[in-house]
């Protein structure tokens, strides 16, 4: 789908808040609420928009500690890897998986109460992963920047009832 500068507009607002009612998303984009709508619903019927989330605070929830683990697999055939990519989506402590280029053939990213969680962490999940050969562990220190919304290259201004259009 070819996104268009409202389709942008829209975006970039519904990841500012995702609860924003669809009259006051118009008013932002310079839309009537059902030209608005209508928009929202196509960009979710076509997967640019795939779900609506609460995003949590995680340090406020208990989860202290980011922990980036590189995983090092005993081989590539489709075989190992349909595995051990089933056996990580189990897993509730780990919150990202990226199959990568370079050293190691993941990198995880999961999150842990403190050291002594890690340690729990590491003995009832990552040990139990198949095909693994090599674990290594990094612990950051603090978040400097963490982002979920996506640069759309366009600002949203608020709309002047001159402006409002009905696409």
């Amino acid at each position: 789908m070819k996104l268009d500068r409202l389709d942008k507009r829209i975006l970039t607002v519904l990841q500012q808040d995702g609860r924003i009612p669809n009259a006051d998303l118009a008013e932002k984009v310079g839309l009537s609420a059902s030209a608005c709508l209508r928009r929202v619903r196509a960009l979710e019927e076509t997967g640019v928009i795939n779900g609506y989330v609460a995003l949590l605070d995680q340090r406020k929830i208990g989860r202290r500690m980011d922990v980036f683990v590189e995983i090092s697999l005993v081989g590539q055939a489709n075989e190992v890897l349909n595995a051990f990519e089933q056996a990580v989506a189990q897993y509730p402590e780990i919150m990202e998986c990226y199959l990568m280029a370079g050293d190691a053939d993941y990198l995880l990213r999961l999150t842990a109460e403190d050291p002594n969680d890690f340690e729990r962490i590491h003995r009832e999940t990552l040990a139990r992963l198949p095909g693994v050969s090599r674990m290594k562990s990094s612990f950051a220190i603090r978040p400097i920047v963490r982002k979920t919304a996506f640069s759309l290259d366009t600002q949203v201004r608020p709309a002047d009832d001159s402006s409002r259009r009905t696409r």
